[in-house]
């Protein structure tokens, strides 16, 4: 391991480990392994904190912010605390809230809903304060590769200069861009879960009192070909997203000359969402409406020899149960530990690098499976639980993200009676 003292790290361009990307999964993998001493690089391409959608935390994410040391600043935030989530049927029904503390009496049943450029910034800021070198402005055009071996990156700075950096340790965090999984074409796309989303925040509307105002609400339409999310968020700001299939909500929605107009999409959507429709009379949109393709996929590798992936590098799962940061940050936790275990024991191999790879698609498989039930038109939750209220515990640990702290398989057989479930996914 190289240390601090050793010569300036600008001039020998060599570094323990090069994190790809500053999102949450970056910087909780690049700020774990800088505690432990060695020399961490992050590479974000932006020059200033972005607006981002995945904004909504669940409650496992309370064990890898006492790693990170980010609790006290969390708690100290602006952001609205979120204690539960809550669904609305296409009839305007509206489910009891699922509250996480039903399951869970800690304080960690208690999250927080952030605007992700605040959030990734204090990410980053507390990766700086625990040792890590980070470097805005700077675009990897791609991974160097030995035979299959990472050695490190070429990068191209603001000023239009290019560096060679290398590293013992690659690390992926560059979110969909994906780009070891590109270069090395590891990438497949869920074919049943092909969707897009049109999203925006408003200013204003109504919200629900006590600890129900920083509510998660998924809300289906009428005929429950898409379904709309809300989350509160700090400035009286609200994030209002719809999802439907892509080619329901944008192929087969172009006009006459093959354009296609967002924000009448959008409008058309919300008319068949009263319950959302009345919670933002009086409010003001503040963003032009924005598109994104939330296509599942997953890599066929978690790691190779030298190089990880983390966060969505690795795979993308549907927002629906906003289980987005908290795979990037578990993500990012569990590489952490098998990157520092490599360097303890010199083993820089797939099998070390990738350890951690079985456990966390065990845990994704949870939510995906869950994931598979909400999109089947003739199932229903509510249904589930009245016919099997033993499972409501169940339900609200993968809620809660407390995929890999507690087994909750047993509620699947039940509920394969009632909807099909996708067969398991493992890593090749």
């Amino acid at each position: 391991m190289l240390s601090v003292e050793d010569e300036d790290m600008t001039k020998h361009h060599t570094y323990d480990i090069i994190v790809i990307g500053g999102g949450p999964a970056g910087s909780t993998v690049a700020t774990l392994v800088a505690e432990q001493g060695y020399r961490v690089l992050l590479l974000e391409r932006a020059t200033t904190p972005q607006f981002k959608i995945g904004e909504s935390l669940i409650p496992a994410t309370y064990w890898t912010f006492k790693r990170l040391g980010m609790l006290d600043k969390l708690r100290t935030s602006h952001f609205p605390q979120k204690y539960s989530v809550q669904f609305y049927s296409r009839t305007g029904k509206a489910s009891s809230p699922f509250y996480f503390f039903q399951t869970n009496p800690h304080e960690s049943a208690v999250t927080w809903q952030v605007l992700r450029s605040e959030f990734d910034q204090m990410l980053l800021d507390n990766a700086e304060e625990k040792g890590v070198a980070v470097r805005r402005g700077v675009g990897v055009r791609h991974v160097l590769f030995e035979g299959d071996t990472a050695t490190g990156v070429l990068i191209q700075n603001a000023d239009g200069t290019r560096e060679t950096l290398h590293a013992t340790v690659i690390v992926d965090s560059t979110g969909q861009r994906s780009l070891i999984g590109k270069q090395l074409s590891l990438n497949t796309i869920e074919p049943n879960l092909k969707m897009a989303s049109l999203f925006t925040h408003y200013e204003g509307g109504h919200r629900d009192e006590g600890i129900d105002a920083g509510a998660t609400l998924i809300l289906h339409t009428e005929e429950k070909d898409s379904w709309f999310w809300s989350i509160p968020l700090p400035y009286d700001r609200t994030s209002i997203g719809v999802v439907g299939e892509l080619n329901y909500l944008l192929q087969n929605r172009r006009d006459a000359d093959g354009r296609l107009d967002t924000q009448k999409i959008f409008n058309e959507e919300l008319e068949k969402c009263a319950p959302l429709k009345q919670r933002l009379e009086g409010a003001k949109q503040l963003l032009p409406i924005q598109t994104t393709k939330d296509f599942s996929y997953r890599a066929s590798r978690i790691a190779g020899n030298h190089w990880v992936l983390v966060g969505d590098a690795f795979g993308f799962l549907d927002p629906v149960y906003s289980t987005g940061l908290f795979l990037a940050l578990k993500s990012g936790e569990m590489a952490a530990d098998v990157i520092v275990d490599a360097f303890r024991k010199d083993d820089f191999s797939e099998a070390q690098l990738g350890s951690f790879g079985p456990a966390f698609v065990n845990g994704m498989e949870a939510f995906r499976k869950l994931v598979y039930a909400f999109y089947t038109k003739e199932f229903s939750f509510a249904r589930f639980l009245s016919e099997h209220p033993e499972h409501q515990g169940g339900i609200v640990d993968i809620l809660s993200g407390d995929v890999f702290r507690k087994d909750v398989t047993h509620i699947f057989p039940d509920m394969a009676e009632m909807c099909p479930l996708p067969p398991e996914i493992s890593l090749d």
